[in-house]
């Protein structure tokens, strides 16, 4: 089987979904590894509500295996009050098995998301999406200015990670620096999962 990046994210307008397909295809140009881009469920208050297994449209549910077995992760979101979406972090902490078992120590992980507006906490959102992956005992990767989109955006992109602003009216397209880093991202992701698994060797 071919070693994959898991690009995971959950996403209701778009924009973060848009920014998974960009990592994604950083992930593929390097050439080594596979982009499994995968999805949770949405959570509900209502008790007795379920989902079909297979959601109607867009990625497939992420399974434990899927995390458990990736060479690398990229994790995204959007903001919600400066924070992960509750599908996500409903799914990370069902992930205890995984670190009891030591499963994420020592693989190359990154986070990216999107908001409303351009203060609108992204960088509180990546940093709070980081603290289940140090738990985890990965290691965290962020953008380096070395990639000059960083420095002449004026929407979304931070060192912490990719992101886009969608603006008030839920915008999911992203600016031509919005896909630049996050094509990035994805591309250092699979490089350092790369240079992780020649150390090994």
């Amino acid at each position: 089987m071919q070693p994959y990046i898991l690009v995971l994210y959950y996403s209701r307008s778009g924009g973060t979904a848009n920014l998974a397909t960009h990592l994604a295809r950083g992930v593929q140009s390097h050439g080594d590894f596979e982009a499994r881009v995968r999805t949770v469920p949405p959570v509900s208050a209502a008790t007795e509500q379920t989902v079909p297994a297979i959601p109607e449209s867009g990625a497939v549910y992420c399974s434990k295996d899927d995390l458990a077995n990736c060479s690398g992760l990229a994790l995204g979101t959007p903001t919600r009050f400066g924070n992960m979406a509750a599908p996500l972090k409903y799914f990370l902490g069902g992930t205890v098995d995984l670190w009891l078992g030591h499963r994420l120590t020592g693989k190359p992980a990154a986070t990216f998301c999107s908001t409303g507006s351009l203060h609108g906490g992204q960088e509180s959102t990546l940093l709070s999406m980081m603290l289940p992956l140090f738990h985890h005992g990965m290691l965290l990767l962020g953008l380096p200015y070395s990639e000059s989109a960083l420095s002449s955006t004026r929407t979304g992109g931070s060192p912490y990670g990719a992101s886009h602003v969608s603006g008030a009216d839920g915008q999911p397209t992203l600016s031509e620096e919005e896909q630049t880093l996050a094509f990035a991202l994805g591309r250092r992701l699979a490089t350092v999962a790369h240079a992780l698994a020649e150390a090994r060797l």
